[in-house]
């Protein structure tokens, strides 16, 4: 126990004075614990005295113990040795006999086989003087045999006699079958009867032999059948182009009248097959020098028929012998062009992607190199293209034809085109753009069946022609205007007179415009499939797609100035008015009126014709002109007087309502809030103009700074000439402008939009201390936006009374709620 415990302990025993007289008892108690306790230490160490004795005797005798096991163990190992020894000298005899029973009995069959490999060759000599071709080709699988076991004796004279007679035997056995099949195709088949099952019995020894000698027999056999062909169609008279056909008839005719007789060989041996592809080699050297020859162009036609026909053979073998995977199926991939993707169902879209993979595998295990020979047929060997790519160089004239036809084709769409589109139609296309597309896909067809290769691609490049042609025909319909400074300077015609029949015309560009524009990477895409996997990185039609863009922000652009020169007499009429000496306020101006009518008039017919995205450009466009346009034509007017002022205010409020109310004309309000805000910034510096001029002279400079903090001191002068201030007092204005510097800083900038205000005020709303005051100048930014923020609620309202009480009150009385705040 610690201290800590052993003090607890004894205060425990103790806790009262009266209790001490325990302590002798408990002394006691502990002296016979202690003397306990030491008697049982003083027997644990006499008892661990007596166990270290006991465990030295213990060791020792353990000692003793491994001395004698490890005695033992020499003793028997010893004895092991002379039981081995032993062993040896008892077999040693014996394992000789052994060998020489091994040596014997190895002899014996190396002398049987020996025997029989002579025997063997004896009678196969025999057999291959007297042709007995079924025999031999028994007894040549045994002689092979034979021969495998002595391989390890090739240094043997005997041996090697007997190998060198073998070969020489096999030699014989070649020249006869190679004699014997020379009469074949002569006509001897139908006179001897059983020269078929001779030559058949021959086929067994062709394959016995080595694999060469097939090849070789087998070569000489097509290369003997196709020397009539040579000899043929080399002629004057077949060696033409227009003959082609009568090439691929007299194959065919040839396999069919010798299929019965060709059965002898053995169907591993797919004579048929190399005879074709030796056949194909053959006529395609023979076209490639007829068309070569030709001094002049050939005849599209005959050109194509030729073509057609190679092509048909082509098919014809590679579904006769299954070579080639390569998928001329690709007219539903054509088809697809131009479709709308949320037609397809599920079927549609896996059948899709089936044929999709099916050629990847084809491209994938195609064998490019026509020349390769393949012993199987289906084994990688493509009969497609080993003919007809000889016609590719030629193919020129056919793609210049086709160019020369879509161009025509194209001249007669613009022509006929009648600009319209029929009720009930949901695209609102031109009835062009869907049959261009339609005449491409067909020549588009049309040329996949003959080629995927270089003639495809440069028939792309003739479809990209086309489209950008069209583009340009697109172009030239869409309303110009006249040639001006400002045209000449931007490109664009700015002053472009448009109808409601031009309106619908241009949009029915835009709409078809988009539709070529998707339609023509469609288009590439499929073509991107079709074509040779070489030449596929090549098919793009982004320049034809940028084309298209640029027709679609032209038409827009367009659209824009059309309805912009609508809106002319109506800023010319906004000029004309006597804003210096209008007496009252009353409701909103003719032009305003007038404005409304044209937007009313063109903005739903443009909205259910254009795409949402495309209206919503529109919009962006139309609000980014006519804003700053409405702003700029304020400074033309002459001079604006105070009532002028608030009855402008009041229109451009009223401008700025039915600018706000485009969407909802044009059923179109996916995208109205950004509109909105943009129809608000833009119309909000005309407000905060027309506030400018309202104030009072002596701040009207502080407020200029405080509502156009962008405007120019050219601006500023132009604004005081429109309030009628003269010469001199304008000057002291501006100099005084200039020297507080054009604009306010940075972190007092007005904002360009007032906040909203509630449409019905009072003269309460002044503040007193304005109203009070007797300094000349406006010395608070937040004074000077109150007073137009006073002025704003008041042009803004819709009670037209109310404008015409304080219009009065400012014009009949010197303090009234006008006066009041400019003469502050």
């Amino acid at each position: 126990m610690d201290k800590s415990s052993a003090l607890e302990y004894i205060n425990q025993m103790f806790p009262t004075e009266a209790s001490l007289s325990g302590v002798e008892p408990l002394m006691q108690k502990i002296h016979t614990e202690i003397r306990r306790v030491d008697a049982g230490i003083l027997s644990a160490v006499r008892q661990q005295s007596n166990s270290r004795t006991k465990a030295k005797e213990d060791l020792a005798a353990a000692t003793h113990a491994v001395e004698e096991l490890m005695y033992k163990i020499r003793e028997i190992k010893t004895k092991a040795e002379q039981s081995e020894t032993m062993v040896q000298e008892i077999c040693r005899d014996i394992k000789k006999l052994d060998f020489a029973k091994k040596h014997i009995t190895t002899t014996i069959t190396a002398l049987h086989r020996l025997t029989m490999l002579v025997s063997a060759v004896e009678q196969l000599q025999g057999m291959a003087s007297k042709r007995q071709y079924k025999e031999a080709a028994a007894q040549l699988e045994a002689v092979n045999q034979l021969c495998s076991h002595f391989e390890a004796y090739r240094d043997v004279p005997k041996i090697t006699e007997l190998r060198e007679k073998f070969k020489n035997i096999k030699q014989i056995l070649k020249s006869h079958v190679f004699s014997d099949f020379s009469s074949l195709g002569t006509g001897k088949e139908s006179e001897e009867a059983n020269l078929l099952q001779h030559l058949s019995d021959a086929c067994l020894v062709v394959d016995a032999l080595e694999p060469s000698v097939r090849e070789e027999l087998v070569n000489n056999f097509c290369s003997r059948e196709l020397t009539s062909y040579e000899q043929i169609f080399e002629g004057v008279e077949l060696a033409k182009l227009d003959k082609t056909e009568r090439r691929y008839a007299w194959i065919k005719r040839r396999i069919r009248t010798n299929e019965e007789i060709w059965k002898i060989f053995p169907a591993s041996w797919h004579v048929p097959y190399r005879l074709c592809i030796q056949f194909c080699k053959k006529t395609r050297k023979q076209l490639e020098v007829i068309l070569d020859n030709l001094k002049e162009k050939p005849d599209v036609g005959t050109l194509l028929v030729a073509l057609q026909r190679t092509l048909e053979f082509e098919d014809e073998l590679a579904e006769k012998f299954g070579g080639g995977t390569q998928s001329r199926e690709v007219g539903n991939e054509i088809d697809d062009i131009g479709r709308e993707k949320n037609s397809q169902n599920v079927s549609d879209i896996r059948k899709k992607y089936e044929r999709k993979l099916a050629a990847n595998q084809g491209n994938e295990s195609d064998e490019k190199d026509g020349n390769k020979d393949l012993s199987a047929p289906g084994a990688g060997f493509n009969f497609r293209g080993i003919i007809s790519s000889c016609f590719e160089p030629h193919l020129t004239i056919y793609v210049e034809l086709e160019q020369k036809t879509l161009m025509e084709n194209l001249e007669k769409l613009v022509q006929e085109e009648t600009w319209d589109i029929e009720e009930g139609s949901q695209n609102n296309v031109l009835t062009s753009s869907m049959q261009l597309f339609l005449i491409i896909k067909r020549s588009l067809k049309r040329c996949s069946l003959l080629t995927k290769g270089q003639t495809l691609y440069n028939l792309f490049k003739v479809f990209e022609k086309i489209l950008k042609a069209y583009v340009a025909k697109l172009k030239a319909r869409l309303p110009k205007g006249g040639v001006g400074i400002v045209a000449a300077a931007t490109g664009m015609d700015s002053h472009i007179k448009t109808s409601d029949r031009d309106e619908r015309v241009i949009c029915y560009i835009v709409n078809s415009a988009e539709y070529c524009r998707k339609t023509s990477g469609e288009l590439a895409e499929s073509v991107s499939k079709i074509i040779d996997s070489q030449l596929a990185s090549g098919v793009d039609m982004s320049a034809v797609e940028e084309e298209f863009s640029g027709l679609i922000t032209e038409a827009l652009m367009t659209l824009v100035h059309g309805l912009e020169t609508k809106f002319d007499a109506e800023m010319a009429a906004m000029t004309r008015v006597l804003w210096g000496t209008l007496e009252s306020v009353g409701d909103q101006s003719e032009y305003v009126n007038g404005i409304n009518m044209i937007l009313t008039s063109s903005i739903p017919v443009l909205g259910s014709l254009l795409s949402p995205v495309y209206f919503q450009y529109f919009l962006d466009k139309l609000a980014s002109s006519l804003g700053p346009r409405f702003y700029a034509n304020i400074f033309k007017c002459k001079q604006i007087s105070e009532t002028g002022a608030q009855q402008m205010l009041l229109d451009t409020q009223a401008v700025k309502t039915i600018l706000l109310e485009i969407p909802s004309l044009g059923r179109q309000t996916s995208s109205a809030a950004s509109y909105s805000k943009f129809v608000s910034r833009e119309m909000s510096k005309a407000e905060a103009l027309l506030k400018v001029i309202l104030s009072p002279v002596d701040s009207v400079a502080d407020t200029y700074r405080a509502l156009l903090p962008e405007g120019t001191p050219m601006e500023f002068q132009r604004i005081l000439e429109l309030k009628g201030l003269k010469k001199a007092d304008q000057q002291s204005i501006l100099d005084d402008f200039n020297k507080h510097g054009p604009t306010i800083t940075q972190s007092s900038m007005a904002p360009s939009v007032p906040p909203a205000a509630p449409a019905a005020t009072s003269t309460s709303a002044v503040p007193a201390t304005a109203a009070n005051s007797s300094v000349g100048f406006i010395t608070s930014r937040e004074d000077v936006l109150t007073r137009a923020a006073a002025l704003g609620r008041g042009a803004a309202t819709t009670g037209f009374k109310r404008f015409l009480a304080l219009t009065e009150a400012a014009k009949d009385r010197k303090d009234g709620p006008f006066r009041k705040l400019f003469n502050a």
